[in-house]
């Protein structure tokens, strides 16, 4: 009987509002907090938004997997010891009127160790982003079914906070990484001035949390605050 080793993985999720802000702050602190997967949210949408997103992965020393336009901004880039069996970009149920949604997932292997993977960026309309908190459960569930990587990771700006009822959802099924294994700092938003916390990375409970939270020991405050308006959430988990 072959045993399967854990894999410990460096999971980053990131709003980079569309690269609007300082570009070589941003890979500066994605370099310093050396991630296997980087989940991006507002990845450029428009034009060359393609050539934009291959850009920033070279800067960030990764590739670009799935995701852009296509997923409403929600972006995975992977390094070198990520392996791909299976990808996949959707976009959310819409409403007209609102900001449409998305997904980008991706089915990964690193070493021996199997696990999907989300980017998603949910609604600033209350009551859409409570329904979108139990359709990306369901998206996610299906693919990572259908993938047979059970082991789930779901990163993303939430637009809501801890004590909300989305959260209450998410965390029904997943774990919130930041109150498994806390370390850095808790709030996301804004860069600047941070005071509360949008952003997040859920695990499902068959995988360990080693730390998770804004990466201050890791990249300078100086550099995230003028390399988004959020700050990103780092999680090492084994699986």
């Amino acid at each position: 009987m072959v045993i399967a080793m854990a894999e410990t993985v460096r999971i980053l999720s990131y709003n980079v509002r569309s690269l609007r802000d300082d570009r070589a702050a941003l890979a500066r602190v994605v370099r310093a907090c050396a991630p296997d997967v980087v989940c991006v949210q507002e990845s450029p949408r428009f034009f060359g938004w393609r050539r934009a997103a291959r850009a920033m992965a070279a800067a960030f020393g990764l590739d670009v997997v799935i995701g852009g336009a296509d997923a409403s901004g929600n972006l995975l880039l992977a390094g070198g010891r990520v392996r791909i069996t299976a990808k996949e970009t959707l976009y959310l149920r819409h409403r007209r009127g609102l900001h449409l949604r998305g997904m980008a997932m991706a089915a990964v292997t690193v070493g021996q160790s199997a696990f999907t993977v989300a980017s998603t960026h949910l609604s600033l309309d209350d009551a859409q982003r409570r329904d979108q908190a139990g359709e990306v459960l369901e998206r996610l569930d299906a693919f990572a079914e259908r993938e047979r990587t059970p082991t789930r990771v779901l990163c993303g700006d939430f637009n809501s906070r801890p004590d909300s009822s989305e959260w209450v959802t998410l965390t029904s099924r997943l774990a919130d990484a930041w109150q498994a294994a806390p370390e850095g700092e808790e709030y996301t938003s804004t860069a600047k001035d941070p005071y509360q916390r949008l952003d997040a990375v859920f695990v499902s409970r068959d995988a360990t949390v080693m730390r998770a939270g804004v990466p201050t020991d890791l990249a300078r405050q100086a550099d995230m605050a003028i390399a988004s308006d959020h700050r990103p959430v780092l999680a090492v988990v084994t699986i």
